[in-house]
């Protein structure tokens, strides 16, 4: 049995996770697993029922599973809130740092049957499959921040971006192992003309490079990065990168895929890996059975496969949502002429379905 903590969150979370449940559960009954799911809140949810947006029933619930499932957080209803008690800050940055969850991977591939969904032309994007790694409790996210007045009346504000020998060769050198199980192609991505973390980051991968010659490496600048993936994106296999930058290539990736409604995330590092789709709480379709449940289902896949070592499950459902999308059934953000428009519990019970017949 594996104990699974569920996070709902806001807006359309509560959506699309119980379409991963189901998902799950279909795994289950074929494989003759079984699975404990424990809801808890989170976010503003959590907010609003008790005043945290991570309470400490949560954050114990999350340690006392073996893996989480995360649907989303945030909207414009908590925006207000003084910053640590916004659920982003207060709920998302914590619970990466308590459980030691260092490594994001956002896998961006292109399912055969979405080709003509994304904005880019199909010789450009067909058999795109890049694997973003990027680190998560460092960088300009974690380090300290402050205003102060100024002379003229106004205010300076300040973040600082640090990060250290170890915490660079830990997301490295995990880079470099996910390298070699994939095409052995390794690009590090950072600014290292510009700022001095980032030619601490080029140092330190140049070091360890020495460690995997099986890999090749490469490094680039990431506005230069930015332009290469629309203009070449199978150039790369492997990006492994700091946390801002990898939080804003994840998001432009994701439109190679057709949809940020498409792009699963796992974050691992410590004891309890942590799976989320890479989208936010879409509060403005949140309700309406218009939220695309797949970047769930898939994280759900990737939970199978790095939490509980189970592969042939987790391409089972990445198989099952292979087959829906070239049998043409869409989610508004992927709708097309002439395919099936589907609702997000439509979509979900389709994937289940073809999970029991594959």
């Amino acid at each position: 049995m594996y104990k699974i903590a569920v996070l709902p969150g806001d807006g359309i979370g509560v959506e699309i996770v119980p379409e991963a449940l189901k998902v799950l559960q279909a795994i289950a009954l074929r494989f003759g697993y079984e699975f404990e799911f424990n809801e808890a809140l989170i976010g503003g949810a959590a907010y609003d029922a008790v005043g945290h947006p991570l309470p400490a029933e949560t954050l114990d619930t999350c340690r006392n599973s073996d893996a989480v499932l995360l649907g989303a957080i945030g909207g414009p209803k908590w925006d207000k809130l003084p910053v640590q008690l916004r659920p982003e800050v207060g709920a998302l940055l914590p619970l990466r740092k308590e459980l030691g969850l260092f490594a994001n991977l956002r896998p961006s591939v292109l399912f055969p049957g979405l080709v003509h969904a994304s904005t880019l032309k199909e010789e450009v994007i067909d058999g795109v499959d890049i694997m973003v790694i990027r680190e998560l409790t460092g960088g300009l996210y974690f380090g300290e921040k402050k205003r102060e007045q100024t002379s003229d009346g106004g205010q300076k504000a300040t973040d600082i971006l640090s990060y250290s020998t170890f915490e660079i060769e830990r997301i490295v050198r995990f880079a470099y192992e996910v390298a070699r199980k994939r095409g052995k192609k390794l690009c590090s991505v950072d600014k290292a003309n510009v700022l001095e973390s980032s030619r601490l980051w080029r140092e330190t991968v140049n070091k360890l490079a020495r460690d995997y010659p099986d890999v090749e490496t490469s490094h680039m600048y990431v506005d230069n990065c930015s332009m290469q993936l629309i203009r070449n994106p199978r150039q790369f296999d492997v990006i492994v990168t700091e946390n801002m930058f990898g939080d804003i290539l994840t998001d432009e990736a994701s439109m190679l895929t057709g949809s940020i409604g498409m792009l699963p995330s796992a974050s691992i590092g410590g004891e309890v890996g942590l799976y989320e789709p890479s989208h936010g709480s879409a509060p403005d379709i949140a309700g309406q059975k218009k939220a695309n449940p797949l970047a769930t289902i898939l994280s759900a896949a990737m939970m199978l496969r790095y939490s509980f070592d189970l592969e042939e499950e987790a391409r089972l459902i990445e198989q099952a949502v292979r087959t829906v999308m070239e049998e043409g059934y869409r989610t508004p953000d992927l709708m097309e002429e002439g395919k099936t428009l589907l609702n997000t519990e439509e979509i979900g019970d389709l994937v289940a379905a073809k999970i029991r017949i594959l």
